[in-house]
């Protein structure tokens, strides 16, 4: 593509071919491929899933597949994107040179923080188990072993990430396997010492929709934010071996992955569990079924597997916020001092993700009703805000590589461009859904602020380049 071809956004983005990056790609084939299988297994999964069980009914199930639909059409216009121009800024590389330079700066630095609280949500959660094993001991203490472990493992090479995430995402792997396959031998009454519920539990008890359309609503607000995470996989893939093979291989997988990991294990436990048991709420539902199930010491083997969840989703946010900001510095929208590149590890980005996770979970400390509930509150929807950049990117990229350079729509978006609008009004729509709740309504405000003030000093900074580069 000539020189002449591309619009000033494109000049001003970053190298995004692999040779061209100062970024290592000491990421295999292997590490990519199980951080695509064991991303889509996080905390909020094991843990978040209960409210959503307990407002949604058996109909959770239709609650976690309607959201798992927009998922794998976000990811996979992610994916068609990220495997024509791998970039180590992903969504954000990609709305800087579909929309402009503010809705890259935007869309990445949402994001950035996204991560960074979601690094002190983690680091927070993992102490209190580690606490509750270990009584006596301050979780402050827990929380330092954690942050220096991870940040420490990030400022090595990348295959350190790697290694870590790889046998983190076969652990969480090998628990939900383990769970689904008890849980279908049980469902068919074929676990000795168990016999079939049948469909008792789907449609007694007040029916499968016991709360109606408004229980539905909280179920699937609550599997949305499950969900959230997967994109990391497209940020990995720009310092792995084959970036593109890579991207296409984890995204065109995607579907399998949301059916049977989400969608599957949701029908496992409202099959055997009646919805309204308390211990799902209170225990978490994976716990609570491994116990009606009759295995021992359940609720510390949920413990084991969450407490390996929230630390792959530390290294990850940790990896994943460090190389959104590397991204976002070498495009002129960050401060210049975090883009400094050591033995292909952008470091000082690193320490500053990581500090800033860490400021967080002392704001939790200190503020825990006042400054972190609104640091939380600001980032409720920032995901979504994200997927609806993705969309709008897609749609303008789609159509200029179908010009400029067809021959790089190595995964291409189903249904395009029909699909790709009721993705964008899905995302529209989950944020009316959350409007209408008083707690989900505080976070769109709080998310729309952080929005308006990031798109407004994005175009500043645009405006302020082009004077420079005018002049």
């Amino acid at each position: 593509m000539s020189q002449s071809t591309l619009n000033p956004s494109d000049r001003q983005s970053p190298p995004t071919e692999p040779g061209s990056s100062p970024l290592g790609s000491g990421l295999k084939q292997r590490h990519l491929s199980m951080i695509a299988l064991g991303g889509v297994i996080g905390a909020g999964l094991f843990v978040g899933s209960g409210a959503g069980i307990a407002a949604a009914g058996p109909s959770i199930v239709i609650a976690y597949a309607a959201s798992g639909i927009l998922v794998m059409f976000v990811m996979r216009m992610l994916g068609e994107m990220s495997a024509a121009n791998p970039a180590s800024g992903s969504f954000s590389v990609h709305a800087d040179r579909a929309i402009g330079p503010w809705a890259g700066f935007t869309a990445g630095w949402m994001f950035w923080t996204l991560l960074c609280v979601g690094v002190a949500i983690e680091a927070i959660g993992a102490a209190h188990i580690m606490t509750g094993w270990f009584p006596g001991t301050p979780s402050w203490v827990w929380v330092l072993a954690f942050m220096a472990l991870f940040c420490g493992s990030n400022l090595a090479a990348v295959s350190h990430f790697g290694e870590f995430e790889f046998w983190f995402a076969a652990l969480k792997i090998g628990a939900i396997a383990l769970f689904l396959g008890l849980g279908v031998l049980a469902v068919t009454g074929l676990l000795p010492g168990t016999s079939s519920p049948g469909s008792a539990n789907l449609l007694h008890d007040g029916g499968f929709l016991p709360n109606g359309m408004d229980g539905l609503l909280v179920g699937l607000l609550a599997s949305v934010v499950a969900y959230g995470g997967l994109e990391t996989v497209t940020i990995a893939a720009a310092e792995s071996e084959n970036p593109v093979k890579g991207v296409a291989r984890a995204v065109k997988t995607t579907m399998w992955r949301i059916a049977i990991v989400y969608v599957g294990s949701m029908l496992v436990i409202v099959t055997l569990l009646p919805w309204n048991d308390p211990a799902v709420a209170e225990d978490g539902p994976y716990a609570a079924t491994l116990d009606h199930l009759g295995i021992p010491a359940a609720g510390e083997i949920m413990n084991v597997v969450i407490l390996i969840a929230l630390l792959s989703a530390m290294n990850a946010n940790i990896y994943g916020s460090s190389r959104m900001a590397y991204s976002l510095v070498a495009r002129g929208q960050g401060p210049k001092a975090l883009g400094k590149v050591s033995g292909g590890v952008p470091r000082r980005a690193v320490l500053a993700s990581s500090g800033f996770g860490f400021v967080t979970v002392l704001l939790s400390y200190w503020y825990p009703d006042t400054l972190f509930a609104w640091l939380l509150n600001m980032v409720g929807g920032v995901i979504l805000v994200v997927w609806g950049f993705i969309a709008v990117s897609q749609f303008v990229l789609r159509r200029r590589l179908e010009r400029e350079a067809p021959e790089k729509l190595v995964v291409r978006m189903w249904g395009f461009p029909y699909l790709t609008w009721v993705a964008l009004a899905g995302v529209v729509g989950v944020l009316a859904l959350m409007v209408r709740g008083d707690d989900t309504r505080v976070q769109v405000l709080f998310t729309g602020g952080l929005t308006v003030a990031l798109a407004v000093t994005g175009y500043v900074t645009q405006r302020r380049a082009r004077s420079r580069d005018t002049a």
